[in-house]
């Protein structure tokens, strides 16, 4: 069996999940993969096959997605030749972790295709969701890869299709303490901005920065560029983690047993939910980094108590019974209709 696995890299937890995914999908089957997106910062040890510039989400330096500048790069007409002419006949399976080319080209070509990602799960109605409405964010969870199946990940088992989160390796071979300093990863704020707000704390903070290319200091905050073995091992040693609310790092965060306090992307729906999903586990969210919450941020770093989450190892498992469903769909397999480029270029613009 030739399988295509799909990568979203918008950001860089996608990556992440693959570095633990893609060996284990190749002690069953031979496995391609393919990346979309220009944003992730995390290195990867095996090969991408394929890479596209697929559909960014940019984000402004104050925490907000920067809708006319993510229009600019998506290149619509360019996605949807990619997607036309991609070689997906090659392949008997398609996975995809909200990745758009692989999971239309499946589409187009009638290849069978699962989506597996966190986004899934997001989109499910049992999981949690922000008490305002999005329609628009919610179309693009539900339309963004179409697929013939799907399982994702979450922080907690919402339904049958749920899985927990992937753990790392890396990740469960470390040994936590608590030294007097905090985390910080926050890629949609600029390091102006975020030694501006940080250093009204009276605390020592460790900023890793997409924006940063060599390590410096300003008053009590250190940035440093993002390097896995370095960002690891501060995280292994910190009291407590500041970031964006994704999914990997604060699934992490919570495994560790570190205090976690996460701030959603402005204008992300995906953020906004997972914010919502980690209220209800009792873990701290502000909407922005922003003085307006000095009081939040100061009670956090005072007086709130770690969250620690024993995920199990399940991701070999997981796999065995997504490339189960796989091995049925590519039997029952039925010839799809072929769609237009109009009908693409609908969507896309």
């Amino acid at each position: 069996m030739k399988i295509l696995y799909g990568i979203q890299g918008t950001g860089n937890g996608h990556l992440s999940r693959a570095r633990s995914v893609v060996p284990i999908l190749k002690e069953f089957a031979q496995v391609d993969t393919v990346l979309s997106g220009t944003e992730s910062q995390v290195a990867v040890d095996f090969e991408i096959n394929y890479r596209f510039n697929g559909l960014p989400f940019v984000a402004s330096k104050k925490g907000k997605v920067d809708i006319f500048k993510s229009i600019v790069k998506s290149h619509p007409i360019d996605l949807i030749r990619d997607i036309r002419r991609f070689p997906i006949s090659n392949y008997d399976l398609v996975i995809s972790d909200f990745e758009p080319i692989s999971s239309w080209s499946a589409l187009l070509k009638g290849v069978p295709s699962i989506e597996l990602s966190h986004n899934v799960s997001v989109a499910s109605k049992e999981s949690p969701k922000p008490y305002s409405k999005d329609k628009m964010g919610e179309y693009v969870l539900t339309h963004y890869c179409p697929s013939n199946l799907k399982f994702g990940f979450h922080f907690e088992k919402y339904n049958s299709t749920t899985f927990l989160p992937v753990i790392r390796k890396e990740v469960r071979d470390l040994k936590p303490i608590n030294e007097d300093f905090y985390l910080v990863y926050l890629p949609a704020y600029h390091d102006q901005y975020i030694s501006e707000i940080l250093s009204f704390f009276d605390v020592e903070w460790v900023v890793f920065s997409k924006y940063t290319e060599k390590s410096y200091s300003k008053k009590n905050v250190q940035f440093h560029p993002i390097e896995n073995d370095h960002f690891l091992s501060q995280m292994e040693k910190c009291r407590g983690v500041l970031c964006g609310a994704g999914f990997e790092l604060p699934a992490e965060v919570m495994y560790l047993g570190k205090k976690l306090m996460v701030i959603p992307m402005i204008g992300q729906f995906e953020q906004l939910c997972n914010a919502q999903a980690l209220k209800k586990m009792k873990v701290s969210t502000i909407p922005a980094l922003d003085l307006t919450y000095y009081r939040s941020i100061h009670f956090w770093l005072q007086f709130e108590l770690p969250i620690r989450v024993d995920y199990p190892d399940t991701l070999r498992e997981d796999l065995r019974n997504v490339l189960t469903e796989g091995v049925q769909l590519i039997h029952k397999k039925q010839p799809s209709k072929p769609i237009s480029a109009l009908s693409l270029m609908r969507y896309f613009v």
